[in-house]
């Protein structure tokens, strides 16, 4: 604990609890001479190493948090704040009035998740007398984290603590989604600490929202590198647009269906609108579209209610994600009388990295058919279902049976949400002077380092740019941070990337290959025997 002089701090300190080599997670914990918060506190998701985080204890006393800011609604930056609840925190969480609108629904939402997978694993547990798992949290937490919610208007200081005040400024990521700037009293009132924390940044060109922007002049600043190690194809909204017409005409003349992983959040709208448009001017044929996520239509509604602060849209409020081909599907029966459909629709489905909710069920249905379509618009996180499917996989494991992949396998870079690495340079050079340190986070390792190498490239000191470790601490010393180590040890680094549930994986559709490979019933069985010798069975 720093020490304290006046009230104010004389040191402060930055643990990195999530997204430090990992895009998942977002947990930022500031801890001054007279309080301690978290900037967002997300949910964990990836490969099954990495979403057992969840369940393990916080590297924090949740109940002791003075408050929480949050940059913006996505589960992997909000979806643990009900578990911060369930461990006793109390105090205010800060967001702009649109995350606000949103989380409404999407906590709820991901309480409920939580309590039926937990009931789910618990029968099985239960099936080999094993005891039931807990839930995260419950759906009474979720509701008291949105009772527990004050918002802030962006580029308008707030005082969340006594020597710690803060603004949002717009990070054109999602609707409502914010840079958060700090400014910390130190040195009994003779120094203000700065610091900035992007959040997630949007691209350039992006519908809804005008560019990215925040101040400059920083003692430190905390960047997220998710395509720290890409650029895209210089492209505008309109030639976006044009790619995902190509890719839907093309689609819907091979017969099948199109199957678009979807973010709920952001993804979705901006498909409605994109589709919405090239429905209206006839460049497409008038297929019907369904968008198969309860979140996403209500994420829908909350779109429409704050449509009237929208930048580049092509349709007018009255017509925005109101196409009369639109199907926006509620219920169960609804969506399951999807699968009837055999082509010529388009199908958009939660969740985006193809992990959890109804887009197994339509890749089931779907994926095994050489006349459908499944096209990817966002970041697939290794060891997702969607990126072993994107990586050229000839059959995937999906609800614990195998699936020949079949279907043509497309992608559509342009519509993610996050800067791509010329875009981050440019955020960050804007940002400048950083006195202290770049920690760069909310990034796969080699996104990371190549950014950092094109930054040295830029003018920036190499030796001030930092890739934080998972659960490493510093010190914000005046011109410099110092690293304290580790403070827990959740996870191996290693398993970041790849675990051995995906060796498994990858073993047993292996394993199936090479036996449907092998025509004689003889080489079968001396091949399982040799496993089994190996396994000393």
């Amino acid at each position: 604990m720093a020490a304290t002089t006046g009230g104010v701090v004389e040191m402060a300190e930055l643990s990195f609890f999530g997204a430090a080599g990992t895009v998942t997670g977002s947990c930022s914990q500031v801890q001054t001479g007279n309080c301690r918060f978290l900037i967002d506190c997300g949910m964990f998701q990836g490969n099954r190493s990495v979403r057992e985080l969840n369940a393990k204890p916080f590297p924090f006393d949740a109940a002791s948090l003075d408050f929480v800011i949050l940059t913006h609604a996505h589960i992997d930056h909000t979806g643990l704040v009900p578990k911060l609840i369930h461990h006793g925190f109390r105090g205010p969480i800060y967001t702009t009035p649109a995350t606000r609108d949103l989380l409404e629904f999407m906590l709820p939402d991901s309480a409920s998740i939580v309590e039926s997978d937990a009931e789910r694993i618990s029968r099985r547990k239960q099936r080999r007398n094993a005891p039931p798992i807990q839930p995260l949290y419950r759906m009474e937490d979720a509701e008291q984290a949105l009772k527990q919610i004050e918002t802030r208007e962006f580029e308008t200081w707030f005082e969340p603590a006594p020597g710690v005040s803060a603004r949002y400024w717009n990070a054109g990521h999602i609707l409502g989604s914010a840079s958060v700037e700090l400014k910390i009293l130190e040195d009994g009132n003779e120094h203000t600490l700065r610091l900035l924390f992007s959040g997630d940044i949007g691209p350039d060109e992006k519908a809804f929202y005008p560019e990215p922007e925040a101040g400059e002049g920083f003692d430190y600043v905390v960047c997220e590198s998710t395509y720290g190690d890409r650029d895209r194809e210089d492209y505008t909204l309109e030639k976006r647009r044009e790619a995902l017409r190509n890719e839907l005409v093309e689609g819907l003349e091979r017969g099948g269906n199109i199957v678009i992983p979807a973010f709920a959040v952001e993804r979705s709208q901006e498909l409605l609108h994109d589709i919405g448009v090239l429905l209206a001017q006839k460049e497409i044929p008038p297929a019907a579209v369904f968008l198969d996520s309860p979140l996403a239509n209500k994420v829908t509604e909350v779109f429409i209610r704050h449509a009237h602060t929208f930048d580049d849209i092509a349709l007018s409020e009255a017509e925005l994600f109101r196409d009369p081909r639109f199907r926006l599907v509620k219920s169960v029966e609804e969506s399951k009388a999807i699968n009837r459909v055999t082509g010529g629709a388009i199908i958009i489905s939660a969740s985006g990295m193809c992990e959890a909710g109804r887009i197994k069920h339509h890749l089931k249905n779907n994926i095994w058919r050489k006349e459908a379509t499944i096209l990817f618009v966002g970041y697939q996180a290794p060891g997702t279902l969607g990126q072993i499917i994107q990586s050229g996989r000839q059959d995937v494991r999906i609800h614990g049976r195998e699936f020949k992949v079949r279907a043509a396998i497309r992608q559509i870079g342009n519509y993610s949400a996050h800067a791509d690495r010329s875009e981050l340079v440019e955020w960050i050079l804007e940002r400048g002077p950083i006195v202290g340190g770049l920690f760069l986070n909310h990034g796969e390792h080699e996104a990371r380092m190549n950014l950092r190498l094109l930054l040295g490239e830029k003018g920036l000191e190499l030796e001030k740019i930092l890739l934080p470790m998972f659960d490493e601490t510093f010190e914000l010393l005046a011109g410099t941070a110092q690293s304290k180590g580790r403070a827990a040890r959740r996870i191996a680094d290693e398993e970041l990337a790849h675990d051995w549930h995906n060796q498994y994986a990858e073993f047993s559709l292996a394993l199936s290959n090479r036996l449907e490979g092998l025509e004689d019933p003889r080489e079968r069985e001396e091949l399982l025997k040799q496993l089994q010798e190996a396994l000393g069975g």
